[in-house]
């Protein structure tokens, strides 16, 4: 079948592109048309280039999106119905690693970053690529199941790793993933205390759940947490993990989720002198798809919650409609830009 493909082939350009993919035996790929699409930031940085020239000219012509879900539209096995709705796990391992996870091997290809994403008209993915979704499920949320998935991830390297003292948790990070980590935490550890460090008012009066949460410049000396988790990324990371170190009880563990394109400074002294364990988290794998999966099915009202994080929701029927989208994306302040694939 002849396939096609939007790909990114220069800043806010697209084109399109046609794949002839059989559907003739041996082939056991699933095929997915996409229904809903999550912007991230890291396509954004490749759509207004500044991902780097290097980068750029080294992965584009390329096809955006690695966060988003679609309904099955052929399975040669039969063992999904046509219509079934899942989501699309971006991650495509080449090889397994008794200690290394799936998504820390360097063999491991990732879409939407060297190799095509979800914008095109059906998607192929190998059969342990799908994760089915919920009846009923609010489509708009399950869009950045991926995102989540992060968080998700986040939290089982926390749960090998750190101590079990675990009464009082700090994020630093008001933005989505701070949001989506905050979240987990209250239903995960729902006797334990989640504070919130943030820097503007309008995002962190979306955090109602949590139990407290100061301004990044007025966090009281004595306040002290058992376990810390950094999601802001950037040059601001710096100054999050210091603040971390400071508040963090001695042998605490400190989480490090947000990607900064620049090295940032780290106080050794005091990570050494409280015994500090740092772990850092990067995408995530499909054992981290099935759980957030069951997350959104334990949790109805966590759902309800990651509504809030639905800025915009764009109908795309055309390559326009699709710049329109990012370029929205791109003034949005708070939320997920959601797009209606129906090109």
């Amino acid at each position: 079948m002849i396939n096609q493909v939007y790909r990114l082939v220069s800043p806010r350009q697209f084109e399109v592109t046609y794949t002839d993919r059989s559907l003739r035996y041996p082939s056991d790929f699933i095929v997915i048309r996409p229904t809903y699409l999550s912007i991230c930031a890291a396509d954004q940085r490749y759509f207004t280039g500044t991902r780097g020239k290097e980068a750029m000219a080294k992965k584009l012509p390329m096809a955006l999106i690695h966060e988003g879900i679609g309904k099955i539209v052929y399975d040669p096995k039969g063992e999904f119905t046509n219509g079934t709705e899942v989501v699309m796990v971006p991650n495509t391992p080449t090889e397994k690693d008794e200690i290394i996870a799936e998504n820390y091997l360097k063999s491991s290809k990732f879409r939407s970053s060297g190799y095509d994403g979800f914008m095109q008209d059906y998607v192929f993915l190998d059969r342990d690529r799908v994760v089915e979704l919920p009846n009923g499920v609010n489509p708009h949320v399950a869009a950045f199941t991926e995102l989540m998935t992060i968080s998700m991830h986040t939290l089982s390297r926390f749960e090998a790793r750190a101590h079990s003292r675990r009464n009082t948790f700090g994020v630093w990070g008001d933005g989505n993933l701070g949001y989506i980590t905050c979240l987990m935490l209250k239903k995960r550890y729902k006797d334990s205390k989640v504070i919130l460090f943030g820097k503007t008012d309008y995002k962190m009066n979306n955090f109602s759940f949590v139990d407290e949460l100061y301004q990044i410049d007025d966090i009281p000396k004595d306040l002290l947490i058992d376990h810390g988790f950094e999601a802001v990324g950037g040059r601001g990371s710096q100054s999050a993990i210091d603040q971390m170190i400071d508040h963090l009880q001695p042998e605490g563990s400190l989480c490090l989720m947000g990607v900064s394109e620049y090295p940032v400074e780290i106080n050794t002294r005091m990570v050494l002198e409280k015994g500090i364990t740092m772990i850092g988290s990067s995408r995530s794998g499909r054992e981290d798809f099935v759980n957030t999966v069951n997350f959104m099915k334990e949790f109805p009202d966590a759902v309800e919650y990651l509504g809030t994080l639905v800025g915009e929701v764009q109908e795309v029927k055309t390559i326009q409609n699709i710049i329109e989208a990012f370029e929205k994306d791109l003034t949005s302040s708070w939320g997920k830009t959601v797009m209606e694939w129906k090109i």
